[in-house]
């Protein structure tokens, strides 16, 4: 009788050991893989792209760490309903037609029209 956690939602789960008895509760978060980084982006980088608007100041870590984290939040998911666009044209690779249908398929992305013009 194992409890099921999502990956990489930081919830312990409980693994039944060879008797059957459910083992120490192990958390799921990504550090625990040797390795693993907390964000994909470089944070140099991202750290560079706030600074050269002229409104910041200062940018703490923990504010660039959360930027990364929505930005690629956001290139995942703009990427999925793309990739989606391209499966209903039976492909496999995204092409930019498929950012526009996406685009103009969710409302969410609204703000986007035009921009790949």
């Amino acid at each position: 009788m194992a409890a099921a956690a999502t990956a990489g939602s930081g919830t312990p789960r409980e693994e039944e050991g060879p008797a059957g008895e459910a083992a120490a509760l192990q958390p799921q978060a990504p550090t625990s893989v040797p390795g693993a980084r907390l964000s994909r982006l470089p944070l140099a980088r991202v750290k560079a792209l706030v600074k050269a608007d002229p409104d910041v100041t200062l940018a703490g870590q923990e504010a660039i760490f959360i930027l990364a984290r929505a930005a690629e939040l956001f290139v995942e998911t703009i990427a999925k309903d793309a990739y989606c666009c391209a499966q209903q044209g039976k492909r496999k690779t995204l092409q930019r037609r498929d950012l526009d249908n996406a685009i103009e398929a969710v409302d969410e992305f609204a703000f986007l029209e035009g921009t790949l013009d």
